[in-house]
């Protein structure tokens, strides 16, 4: 048997029962005894005793004074799979925001690392305030001091921000389409553009490819927004997140799209 079936195996020894993968949860915390397993995941002694077994059998834990302790390769076993039912919760949870949405963006790395936004808010718009998901995200852009955005399309408030940000002292770093540059700069105050620019406190980067989402970084949030498979921009549904993992995956993958489109 080949290493890649060993693997194979182990992990469907693992996820084939709840017990097992409660009973390494525990122990990936800290190392315990039967007793100990028992009242902390609620499972009766019999359970605990006889997975506890086979466990040890599969070289999946150690007994080590008395206490169970976790295999390096079943922690890393353990990791992966949280980490692909944490993205997988995550896909189900909002399923209308990711379903039948354009996702090519979204470089491999943001894939891998969806789990950082595993407390994120989806907002929606609803039929007494069809602007809630730009409001929210304005909210969010003038009160901070800096910004990283990537604005697919033309806004009619989005000069006004800038100019709100700028004037506030503050910074920004946008991707835009080139075809709205024009528009978008002659609206914003000419001398608080120019001092900006020369302060290198606004940074435009112009992009002939189509950008196929929206998303804003600021000093407390990432707001990211979709477009549908038939190339609208999805204005009904943004998901707003707010955790530090959160926002270096939003920094990571304006990185990625600078990086892919400039």
């Amino acid at each position: 048997m080949n290493i890649t079936q060993n693997i194979d195996n182990d992990i469907k020894f693992l996820t084939k029962s709840e017990i097992r993968l409660k009973i390494l949860n525990e122990l990936q915390k800290k190392p315990n005894n039967v007793r100990g397993l028992v009242k902390n995941t609620k499972i009766t002694y019999s359970s605990i005793s006889t997975n506890i077994m086979k466990l040890e059998q599969n070289n999946n834990i150690k007994k080590i004074e008395n206490k169970y302790h976790i295999t390096p390769m079943t922690d890393i076993y353990l990791k992966t799979l949280m980490d692909f039912k944490n993205s997988v919760d995550i896909v189900n949870t909002y399923e209308e925001f990711w379903n039948k949405h354009n996702l090519n963006q979204l470089s491999i790395t943001s894939i891998k690392k969806i789990t950082a936004l595993k407390n994120a808010q989806l907002i929606e718009t609803t039929p007494i305030d069809i602007y809630k998901t730009h409001n929210t995200t304005k909210k969010q852009m003038i009160k901070s001091t800096s910004v990283k955005a990537i604005f697919p399309y033309l806004h009619p408030e989005y000069p006004e921000i800038i100019e709100h940000i700028l004037e506030n002292k503050g910074s920004l770093e946008i991707i835009i389409p080139q075809t709205i540059f024009k528009e978008l700069i002659t609206r914003i105050d000419r001398k608080t553009r120019k001092n900006a620019m020369k302060n290198r406190n606004l940074k435009i980067y112009l992009t002939k490819k189509d950008l196929n989402l929206y998303l804003s970084i600021t000093d407390a949030t990432i707001s990211l927004g979709l477009f549908k498979n038939d190339g609208s921009f999805d204005q009904n549904r943004i998901l707003i997140s707010k955790n530090q993992k959160s926002l270096k995956w939003g920094n990571d993958l304006f990185e990625h799209v600078k990086t892919e489109v400039v």
